[in-house]
């Protein structure tokens, strides 16, 4: 057989191969704009559609816990961003997640061991680092009201509070 002709034999599952990446792309791309448009019970079926056929792509399953997050249903969120740490613990955005969730319902330590877990999974994850100054910026905040609470004639303190722009209830 020629090689003109094994090509032309070949051509069909070549087409195939290089199609099946961008296929499963474009699911990714359909639930992530669905979701950032607020569009979420379709994002999840379309979420769940994918996940029946692959229940272990952690992709897919990454972008189903950020749809309960935005859903309010935290505790599943967390559950499925656990989940995907014990399975895929080489991967920060779960890590993230899970950080996320824990700062916003005011659990510093745990948000910054998940944040910590991410940055050690990814150096170069911006998002991770991005997310630790912000949580050490609530965290110092947090800090110098105590201070000032615990020390209201701290004249330093209060300069300190002003120059940074921290106002304290």
């Amino acid at each position: 057989m020629t090689p003109a002709r094994l090509l032309f034999r070949l051509f069909p599952l070549l087409l195939a191969l290089l199609a099946g990446p961008l296929a499963r792309a474009d699911v990714y791309g359909d639930v992530s704009k669905l979701l950032r448009g607020g569009r979420l019970a379709e994002a999840e079926a379309e979420a769940d559609r994918h996940l029946k056929a692959k229940p272990r792509d952690p992709q897919m399953r990454y972008l189903k816990g950020l749809i309960q997050r935005d859903s309010g249903r935290q505790a599943e969120a967390l559950e499925t961003f656990t989940k995907l740490t014990e399975d895929f613990p080489e991967l920060p955005e779960p890590y993230n997640g899970l950080a996320v969730i824990h700062a916003a319902q005011g659990d510093y330590d745990l948000a910054r061991t998940s944040l910590e877990l991410a940055i050690r999974a990814n150096p170069a994850y911006a998002t991770a680092h991005e997310n630790l100054g912000d949580l050490y910026s609530r965290m110092a905040r947090q800090s110098y009201c105590k201070a000032l609470q615990n020390d209201p004639g701290n004249g330093d303190l209060r300069t300190r509070l002003a120059a940074l722009g921290i106002t304290c209830p």
